[in-house]
């Protein structure tokens, strides 16, 4: 005889009164198995409407507080940096319609695993830089829903970014490749000049003027930055990045000499001052497509100047190959440079700064970090890099000290015991 089916036993309720809203009274329910289990949810309910949680925003999804915390960001950041929040949602959508407090650690952590293993975008393992991105907009979604007293504790604190995350590639230029762009005269030289050897932003070059060049002084003027917003560039308010990117950067005497040639080359005086720097063919500032237009030119000339395409010949000896005459070569000119790209030459300046021994406040107040911390990680990156060649130094020191005026002793030697 068949067993006889449990009928379901019906969950046991508690009401928890909060007050009134206009006269009416508000309640909010608590649910258990048994009766001692609904009243201990009661008592947590009771508990939290203490410590000021806004216990009737449990329903609240995390999309809401999302949408709330963008809007909140919309005003007070770059359009690039708004871009860059709006991505690190989008790759939460697991969480959307979730309740915010009932979201957990290991729920976010999911989220960074997935992504740190494929992209879903371009089918590789998402950067690390990516990663903390998304770590950073979900702590801070959070966060204002702990200060709305909707939740106690923030569940993106304790999630971990994966060791093998890659990093994205950002690195100074070698000493040969600076030599590539010191050497190859074209309508992008002067920006890579400038951002090598000054460390401006993208941002901060396109709206330059010549009049923000002292040469006399050996100065550039940084008063005012660019962003891209909708593929044109939008010049912000007069300002540039942060109050930090207003700045007086001293400039190596290198590019002072180089600018001389090209100020004159452009034929500029004390009525044409107001001239950019960098323009497109128009004399405007140049857009998005413009610049990437400019730079991808600069690049394809370095990289068939520069190029060794012998290489090229030893990896696919199949190919009945030879080095083309011209960028504009109709079968194509393979990539045989790096892609230097802006931000490694604004990085090759951090490094030259490192290198020629400046402090970490200077490089701060000449690169325009917001905060030293920026800074103080470049150079802590710089130090694992150039440690080898520190204590090569010390060794070198070390040496010298054991000499002595006497000629007595020039070495150092121990002897095991």
């Amino acid at each position: 005889m068949p067993k006889k089916e449990k009928t379901p036993t019906k969950p046991v309720r508690k009401r928890v009164y909060l007050g009134k809203d206009n006269g009416k009274p508000i309640y909010k329910n608590a649910y258990g198995k048994t009766d001692d289990e609904a009243a201990e949810k009661a008592l947590q309910i009771k508990i939290a409407r203490k410590k000021g949680v806004d216990v009737t925003a449990d329903r609240d999804t995390f999309k809401k507080w999302a949408d709330r915390w963008l809007a909140m960001k919309k005003g007070d950041v770059s359009n690039g940096r708004y871009n860059v929040y709006s991505y690190a949602v989008d790759k939460m959508e697991n969480l959307w319609f979730m309740p915010i407090i009932k979201v957990q650690t290991g729920d976010i952590q999911d989220i960074i695993n997935v992504l740190s293993e494929r992209n879903p975008r371009t089918g590789k393992p998402t950067a690390k830089k990516t990663l903390i991105d998304v770590k950073s907009s979900a702590k801070q979604i959070f966060q204002i829903a702990i200060e709305s007293r909707v939740i106690e504790y923030n569940p993106a604190e304790a999630v971990k970014i994966p060791k093998k995350a890659p990093q994205s590639e950002r690195r100074a230029l070698t000493d040969e490749e600076q030599q590539w762009i010191i050497n190859t005269p074209h309508r992008a030289q002067r920006g890579a000049m400038i951002m090598m050897y000054a460390g401006l932003r993208r941002g901060e070059l396109i709206p330059l003027l010549w009049s923000d060049i002292d040469l006399k002084a050996k100065t550039i003027d940084i008063n005012k930055s660019v962003e891209i917003i909708d593929g044109k560039s939008v010049l912000k308010d007069g300002e540039a990045k942060t109050e930090s990117s207003i700045r007086t950067i001293d400039i190596p005497q290198q590019l002072v000499d180089f600018l001389t040639f090209e100020r004159k080359k452009d034929h500029i005086t004390a009525e044409t001052e107001d001239t950019l720097v960098m323009r497109s063919v128009k004399g405007k500032m140049l857009t998005e497509s413009g610049w990437k237009r400019l730079w991808d030119a600069y690049w394809n000339v370095l990289n068939l100047k520069y190029g060794d395409f012998t290489a090229y010949k030893k990896v696919h000896p199949e190919i009945d190959f030879e080095k083309p005459e011209s960028v504009h070569n109709p079968h194509g000119v393979p990539p045989m440079i790096p892609p230097i790209t802006a931000h490694w030459l604004r990085h090759t300046f951090a490094t030259l700064l490192y290198l020629a021994g400046v402090d970490v406040l200077t490089a701060r107040d000449q690169l325009g970090h917001a905060d030293i911390k920026t800074t103080l990680e470049i150079y802590t990156h710089l130090d694992k890099i150039y440690k080898r060649n520190s204590m090569d130094k010390l060794s070198e020191y070390i040496s010298g000290k054991s000499a002595k005026k006497d000629g007595a002793v020039d070495t150092v030697s121990f002897t095991a015991t």
